[in-house]
């Protein structure tokens, strides 16, 4: 079960590629993970990407290419995996494809968590965490007792600037720069899956399952 995981920030992508990763039994592989590992590894790879992040650059396509093949060889992934953040553009897509058919495997689903973008910034910018313990709460979905002030321990709730409704949007803008081209690409190979991420976490986990394993989910 090899798949490719896409969503805009907010959409619960975190969420439903934990469940992905328990229910199958698949790991999940994300390429930002890989190059902290293999530069703290001290690996050639990871010697070279910290070369070039040190001064600045990034990461050249070869290099994320190699830590995804290596991963990819490990035991772990011999019944499958989910691919998240990876790939980012049109030629590491076809590059990624060359190399899965080198390695005898193939994407089998690319699960595109669909959310409007109104529901993004109302999820994200409603968010509010303690100054002091770090405890989330949501204006909305979640609000504190007393407005402002953490349940727990009582010192004052702040927004992230990341949370902040115009960086929402300046992420939304990029999400939808970099993965539009990456959809029709996986559309046009009738490997796209678009599955709402609103609703319950369970029904939308379902939908996940009736894409993967045919409705096995309505069971569990």
């Amino acid at each position: 079960m090899n798949l490719i995981l896409f969503g805009p920030p907010g959409a619960g992508k975190g969420t439903q590629a934990q469940f992905i990763v328990e229910r199958f039994g698949i790991p999940q592989i994300s390429t930002g993970d890989m190059l902290r590992s293999a530069v703290n590894a001290k690996t050639s790879l990871g010697l070279e990407a910290k070369a070039i992040m040190d001064a600045g650059g990034l990461v050249s396509d070869e290099i994320v290419l190699g830590l995804v093949k290596g991963r990819l060889s490990e035991n772990d992934c011999k019944s499958g995996f989910i691919l998240d953040g990876f790939p980012r553009t049109i030629p590491q897509a076809d590059a990624l494809m060359i190399l899965l058919e080198k390695m005898g495997k193939s994407i089998e689903h690319v699960i595109s968590l669909e959310l409007e973008n109104d529901e993004v910034i109302k999820r994200l910018s409603g968010r509010r965490t303690c100054s002091s313990c770090g405890k989330g709460s949501h204006i909305i979905y979640a609000p504190a007792k007393v407005d402002g002030i953490c349940d727990v321990c009582g010192s004052v709730l702040i927004q992230r600037d990341d949370d902040r409704e115009q960086t929402v949007k300046n992420r939304l803008d990029v999400y939808e720069q970099q993965t539009s081209p990456l959809k029709a690409y996986y559309e046009s190979k009738d490997l796209l899956r678009h599955i709402s991420g609103s609703g319950a976490i369970k029904d939308i986990q379902k939908q996940i399952c009736s894409f993967i394993d045919g409705g096995m989910g309505d069971h569990s």
